[in-house]
């Protein structure tokens, strides 16, 4: 899964999202942190209004949550989505590797450490192939979204619906 700082810098950068049943989400709310949710049919619903959408948790009566606003939920799309978002300019994704080894010079982890296991995505923008290499390749096509975005001059909309 995408780490939550990509997802909040893809936000940033001017990817907007529109919610589809199977989209994770995390809610920028004190008592919240870390806790990871998912649109459902059944369960949390996007709900549009002419002031904007609004998630509704449906059946979950025994939370104090009944409606959380899309501002204040931070999509974490998942690998295919993010593949898909990046289009025509994807050429592949790999096993880095580590080390030189697999291809690739690896990636560091959070604590600045390379790893063993590493994944690029190449993509093409421009004409130009740029790669971009991470410890979990949702990071790395996160990465190659945001160079995407900021190639384009900001914002994307995400509708994969």
């Amino acid at each position: 899964m995408i780490s939550p700082q990509l997802s909040q810098a893809l936000r940033l950068a001017g990817l907007r999202w529109r919610p589809v049943s199977g989209d994770l989400f995390m809610i920028s709310r004190e008592g919240f942190e870390g806790d990871v949710f998912t649109v459902s049919d059944m369960t949390i619903e996007a709900h549009e209004y002419d002031t904007g959408t609004v998630l509704g948790f449906n059946g979950t009566t025994e939370w104090a949550l009944d409606s959380v606003a899309l501002d204040d939920a931070l999509w974490m799309p998942a690998e295919h989505q993010l593949r898909a978002l990046l289009g025509a300019t994807f050429r592949s994704l790999r096993n880095a590797g580590s080390g030189g080894f697999g291809g690739g010079s690896g990636a560091l982890d959070e604590d600045g450490l390379l790893v063993e296991e590493s994944y690029e995505v190449e993509i093409v923008v421009s004409g130009q192939a740029r790669v971009f290499v991470a410890v979990d390749a949702a990071d790395a096509y996160a990465g190659a979204l945001l160079e995407l975005i900021g190639a384009s001059g900001g914002g994307l909309e995400a509708d994969l619906g």
